[in-house]
């Protein structure tokens, strides 16, 4: 029997591939492009803008290095804050359904409009509006 692990090339292994979304997209720079034009668009939102705080770069970077990491970057998020511990990072903002759908609205154009493919487009716009319905913490 072979020890030589399965040649992740070949369309016909049967080992899934080991490219990561981080990696598909061109790492880290393209999770800070894709932060940076969804907070121009929060930055312009009246329903959202009021519920971040007047310095939005410190959220820019925590965004951005969370979801390299999430998608399979380096662990800087987690080195630098710890858990991400999504939920109770957030339970001091009020969201609801309309904040929810607001941020979902933005991520998802600013995902559109990069340069993913459509695979890993579909697969961040799943991830967020997964992520943003769990944050719900406001009565509709």
């Amino acid at each position: 029997m072979s020890t030589e692990p399965p040649d992740v090339s070949d369309p016909t292994s049967e080992q899934p591939s080991r490219s990561t979304l981080y990696d598909r997209v061109g790492g880290a720079a393209y999770f800070v492009a894709l932060v940076e034009r969804f907070y121009d668009r929060v930055e312009r939102d009246p329903v959202l803008r009021p519920i971040y705080p007047p310095n939005l770069e410190p959220g820019k970077a925590n965004l951005a290095a969370f979801l390299a990491q999430y998608w399979g970057g380096p662990p800087s998020y987690s080195a630098r804050r710890g858990h991400p511990r999504l939920r109770m990072r957030h339970f001091r903002f009020p969201i609801g359904t309309r904040e929810r759908d607001a941020w979902v609205h933005h991520m998802i154009e600013a995902v559109r409009e990069s340069p993913a493919s459509p695979v890993d487009v579909e697969a961040l716009v799943a991830y967020f509006q997964r992520a943003a319905t769990m944050l719900i913490n406001q009565p509709s």
